[in-house]
């Protein structure tokens, strides 16, 4: 007679990104495709499953699950323990429970290819419904009021299921199966077009429609997204866009232009293997690309600039748009410059109706603030500009975990926070300059989100070396046991340090624009011997007098006229860098140096771009941070050139690197006639030859084998390639930025990763 297979039993347990993205759908296909009995349920932040069945099946499941788990998911780690059988007969997906752990939240997801078709499909019941959404797609973070990740904790809440779309929910073999987000026509969220006053003109597909001639017609649309309202306008209509940047107070800073496909992506830029998959992947971040030419964006979307930030629609809704407008649209954050992105309806229309003609509305609440994410290709090398929609809330694991829980505030610009517990950082999304109360109080309503969210209540607050910037007030003023102050560069180098696991001694190339300076300083163009335990200044740029102090910056005229002190009062190099600068401001600026009255000394790497861009006439006054840099970059391309003089002399018993020889020869050189992107193209190997010596020299002197180049400088895609590339030749180790970008976003995390470090030892 056959005998009964003796049946096993296994608990097993997932940790990472496994809640919002389908993982219990899959787990259920899974156990049914093995024969397996038993139940999966969210607990907190993890997955919990309990199987029953034949052992050469449970350990088929083990294999599956690793090697098929669902390409959103991320698994951690996976534990797994013998139990008892409990004679379960089915498999069934059991009601989520909650618990003190770790709790991660998924980002939101991009439109898969499923909900896409049945989008434009007119057969399918869904047939242009803007919130169409499946287990594969939709939004995860910007709708998640707490963990477990069920439809009651969500915004979703308050569109019950109609009994078609509950009986996609409950069925098994369906693609909507537990889909949290899941709506349709009949019981979703509704959208709406308000014109010039706040009443519904059209609702429906005639609101989106009507959105859609206006825009054709140059109006600026505000349209309600995913995380936040977009200020959207034809992108091929010069007069719009010059409108739109009026109404935004955003002279010249580039703005995103979103399309509907790849194929109409490619009808306007020239697109790599490797910018398409970044483009079309889950996240859809702004991607920066070459236009081609003949392109029939308008020229006012970036202004000086060799680069289009684009993105591929990531909506229902957007689709929908796009393919009724027919043209590429800009999507630009739905704020005043530098304001926290707008999400609320009323909030939207108390702060957006000065800038917009009309609005795209819609009913769905967005719980959570979130930006679009912005990345830059520099092969081989993926840059992350702004991390996130799409990117964030996913934790980045820290080398060493802190014993107590912690907040890292963050930096003063371009500011994020970290919050880290259990070796796990959750670095907020881009909240932006901490310079306004509006953005303060962003920063505030995030952190309260987060705390809540991910169940962590810090002890610890980490915070900037500067004693006036906004984030050391925040910090101070939490009420926590202890405040922990980490220097700029430092958290800069071990940030990178940290992504990649690296807790040993290595050289930091640490270049930005500005950074408190333990000796009191302006820094930005520093080369550390760091570990997470602390760091030794060992190389700079010359320091600097900068006449104006923050006024430099936004005249890099003025910065010049700093430069030009050292060289020798006048002299004719520097000459262009004033060309309609008044001469009694100028002799100002002087007289600040002789006297040292608000002439703060700097060794700043991002000054001596707004210097160079000065010197070769290309930029005198800025609107935008970095916008001396960008447009340098853009002149220099990928144009050869030999460097010029950027000599190193050592003092102090430290390397220091003089740029006065290299901003002479660039006045020289455009005083002779030489082309200025060919200057611009020797000013970047210039810096590329001194920064490549520097790390070679301490590298040998310290015997260490490993260099993190980061700063917001190493956002420059010629700096970073070469620099890197120049010294994996010399066979030192590279350790560039990844998960982080190299600018301010990735401070937070650095002060974590060194928080964790101080407290775990002591």
């Amino acid at each position: 007679m056959p005998t009964t297979p003796t049946l096993d039993a296994r608990h097993l347990t997932v940790t990472g990104v496994v809640q919002g993205v389908g993982f219990r759908p899959f787990v259920h296909r899974l156990a049914t495709r093995f024969g397996l009995t038993g139940w999966v349920r969210n607990v907190a932040g993890t997955v919990e499953i309990r199987l029953e069945g034949p052992d050469d099946q449970l350990d088929a499941f083990d294999a599956a699950l690793r090697a098929e788990a669902p390409s959103v998911s991320r698994i951690d780690a996976v534990w797994s323990v013998d139990a008892e059988s409990e004679g379960a007969t089915t498999f069934t997906i059991a009601e989520s429970e909650d618990a003190d752990t770790l709790r991660p939240v998924p980002p939101d997801l991009a439109i898969c290819e499923e909900c896409e078709r049945e989008l434009f499909d007119a057969a399918d019941r869904r047939y242009r419904h803007p919130f169409i959404t499946c287990t594969n797609c939709g939004p995860r973070y910007t709708v998640i009021d707490a963990l477990p990740y069920d439809r009651e904790r969500t915004s979703m809440k308050a569109f019950a299921l109609c009994p078609r779309c509950a009986a996609e929910y409950a069925a098994p073999d369906d693609r909507r199966f537990h889909a949290e987000t899941v709506a349709c026509p009949d019981c979703g969220p509704r959208v709406w077009f308000e014109g010039g006053g706040a009443d519904r003109v059209a609702e429906g597909d005639s609101a989106v429609r009507m959105a859609a001639t206006a825009l054709r017609m140059g109006a600026v649309v505000g349209v309600r997204g995913l995380g936040g309202f977009h200020l959207a306008v034809d992108a091929t209509n010069d007069a719009a866009v010059r409108r739109l940047r009026a109404r935004k107070q955003r002279d010249a800073k580039p703005l995103a232009v979103m399309v509907r496909t790849l194929d109409d992506a490619r009808a306007v830029a020239r697109i790599d293997e490797r910018e398409a998959a970044v483009l079309t992947s889950s996240a859809r971040p702004i991607v920066l690309l070459t236009p081609r030419d003949g392109t029939p964006l308008a020229s006012a979307l970036a202004p000086g600039l060799d680069r289009i930030g684009l993105l591929l629609a990531y909506t229902p809704l957007h689709h929908l748009l796009l393919a009724a407008v027919g043209r590429p649209l800009v999507m630009t954050s739905g704020n005043l410059s530098e304001e926290p992105i707008a999400i609320g309806l009323e909030e939207g229309r108390a702060r957006l109706r000065p800038l917009v003609d009309a609005f795209l509305m819609h009913d769905r609440d967005i719980v959570s603030r979130c930006d679009d994410s912005v990345v830059r290709i520099a092969k081989p090398h993926e840059i992350l500009m702004r991390r996130a929609r799409g990117y964030a809330p996913v934790p980045i694991a820290l080398p060493v975990a802190s014993p107590e829980p912690l907040v890292a505030v963050g930096a003063q610009l371009k500011n994020t926070f970290a919050l880290a517990r259990d070796g796990q950082a959750f670095v907020s999304p881009h909240i932006g300059d901490l310079d306004e109360l509006a953005a303060l109080e962003h920063w505030q309503e995030a952190y309260t989100r987060y705390r809540a969210l991910f169940r962590v209540a810090p002890t610890f607050a980490v915070r900037d070396l500067h004693p006036g910037y906004l984030s050391t007030r925040v910090a101070e003023e939490l009420g926590l046991r202890r405040v922990i102050a980490v220097q700029h560069h430092h958290a800069h180098v071990a940030a990178v340090a940290a992504e990649h696991g690296v807790t040993t001694p290595v050289v930091g190339l640490a270049f930005d624009g500005t950074g408190y300076g333990d000796d009191g300083n302006v820094w930005g163009a520093e080369a550390l011997i760091s570990d997470l335990s602390g760091y030794r200044r060992v190389g700079q740029m010359r320091y600097v007098p900068l006449p104006g102090g923050d006024a430099a910056a936004r005249e890099p005229w003025r910065v010049a006229v700093g430069f030009e002190t050292l060289a020798g009062w006048p002299s004719e190099a520097f000459g262009l860098a004033y060309y309609g600068v008044p001469t009694s401001m100028r002799e100002g600026a002087h007289q600040q140096v002789l006297k040292g009255v608000n002439a703060p000394m700097a060794s700043s790497l991002g000054r001596l771009f707004d210097a160079a861009a000065a010197v070769l006439g290309v930029r005198r006054h800025a609107s935008f941070e970095g916008q001396a840099a960008m447009e340098l970059e853009a002149l220099a391309g990928d144009l050869p050139a030999a460097p010029l003089p950027f000599p190193t002399y050592e003092q102090d018993n430290r390397l220091h690197l003089d740029p006065v020889p290299l901003l002479q020869a660039l006045g020289e050189g455009r005083r002779h006639g030489v082309d200025v992107a060919l200057l611009a193209a020797r000013f970047h190997e210039s810096v590329v030859e001194a920064a490549v010596d520097l790390a070679r020299l301490i590298a040998g002197s310290f015997a260490l084998d490993t260099v993190v180049l980061s700063g917001g400088a190493f956002q420059n895609a010629r700096l970073l390639t070469r620099i890197a590339r120049r010294l994996a030749e010399a066979r030192l180790r590279v350790l560039v930025p990844h998960l982080l970008g190299p600018n301010d976003g990735a401070i937070s995390y650095g002060q974590a990763a060194v928080a964790s470090w101080i407290l775990s030892r002591e």
